[in-house]
């Protein structure tokens, strides 16, 4: 009697604990484009190295009402949440060209089902289509630290935007020196002042702020300014804090944080030009124009072009003889001073004028041929850039 009873326990405890049962660990309902969005918004953080798969990957953290996605290289980090019907809250991470690549096959104007069960793997379910793709522990991806106190900037995102426009470019974002790869952010009361040099070109822009903040400077690395000018489309401010070592950048729902680079940024004031002897205007078009017609010579010879402004209200742009011919245009300038000539990289004269690209008229202050190309807005001294000269 008491063996059968012990049996019918036994077979209890079997069907109880042994039967295979699946758990949800997250299970959430997205609009495909919310999704979509969100991937390619944080994708731009994804470690390319991949010296840690997890570093390859989105963190998807289901909690509340939203639906939150990270992504990390280290350097960087990028952070951003849409709302979505959470039935079960959870995390895991998954390989972010895969999702990504596959959501944008999805069908417009669905609804996406994200479910993760059995272990590591993330259920993607549409209307007509099912997949799943094998995922890691969010437990082993790295901490995205927060900047929650320091020096805080509010910047109008079109402002920000035309700082980095005008400014980024002149960084060197591989140099062999870490401090060249970087934006320095220079705040003086109600002035902030952002430079870039890789020691043959400078670039500084300034803005007037809102309200005055401590003086600082911070020098922050280019590809997260250029991350943080993509981001800031997304809405009409630019929230910034800068910490010791870290800087935030806030546009909407979405957050960029970012080490800052140490040492000490060059002191650029010393090379700016106290004078100039020649002062020259000209339109933006025709001289982008000019230069583009010669750099297709002038890439035989390093780039190497020569301007040559005359008293008659004339500029020459030319390039030497190369194997497969030469270029020499003229354009009329607006000039006070004497007649001068400079040799610069035209390369580097192009990306300045692309960033002027808003400008009609350029003004170009110049001391001598051995001295740096000074570029300037016509209206307004709120930008400078400085081209270090070739020889003649």
């Amino acid at each position: 009697m008491f063996l059968c009873l012990l049996s019918k326990l036994n077979q209890n405890y079997l069907l109880q604990y042994s039967t295979p049962t699946t758990i949800e660990i997250m299970k959430v309902t997205i609009a495909q484009s919310d999704l979509l969005e969100s991937l390619k918004v944080v994708a731009r953080a994804v470690s390319t190295q991949n010296t840690l798969p997890v570093l390859g990957n989105i963190l998807i953290k289901a909690e509340g009402k939203k639906v939150f996605f990270a992504a990390t290289n280290l350097e960087i980090s990028i952070t951003t949440s849409c709302e979505a019907d959470i039935q079960n809250e959870g995390a895991i991470t998954v390989p972010s060209k895969i999702l990504t690549s596959y959501t944008s096959l999805l069908g417009k104007g669905n609804d996406v089902e994200l479910k993760v069960s059995d272990g590591m793997t993330l259920e993607v379910n549409s209307k007509r289509s099912k997949t799943k793709i094998k995922g890691i522990s969010s437990e082993e991806f790295p901490n995205i630290g927060k900047v929650e106190s320091g020096t805080k900037l509010s910047i109008s995102s079109d402002d920000f935007r035309d700082m980095v426009h005008k400014v980024a470019f002149s960084a060197q974002e591989n140099a062999s020196r870490p401090i060249l790869s970087g934006v320095c952010f220079i705040s003086k009361k109600d002035k902030l002042l952002i430079a870039a040099t890789d020691s043959y070109r400078l670039s500084e822009k300034s803005i007037t702020l809102a309200s005055p903040v401590d003086e600082g400077q911070w020098v922050i690395p280019v590809r997260a300014v250029l991350e943080a000018d993509r981001l800031a489309a997304q809405d009409e401010n630019v929230e910034v804090v800068i910490a010791e070592n870290q800087v935030s950048f806030k546009c909407g729902g979405t957050e960029l944080v970012s080490r800052l680079i140490e040492g000490k940024f060059p002191d650029y004031h010393q090379i700016l030009p106290k004078s100039h002897q020649t002062t020259v205007e000209v339109s933006r078009a025709d001289f982008e124009l000019a230069v583009r017609r010669v750099s297709i010579f002038a890439k035989e010879n390093n780039q190497h072009m020569k301007l040559e402004f005359l008293n008659d209200n004339t500029m020459t742009v030319s390039t030497d003889t190369t194997q497969i011919g030469e270029e020499k245009t003229t354009i009329p300038i607006k000039i006070e001073g004497g007649n001068t000539q400079i040799a610069l990289n035209a390369d580097y004269v192009l990306a300045l004028l692309g960033a002027l690209g808003k400008e009609e008229q350029v003004k170009i202050e110049l001391e001598g041929k051995l001295s740096p190309a000074v570029f300037k807005k016509e209206k307004a001294d709120d930008f400078i850039h400085l081209i270090m000269p070739l020889k003649m």
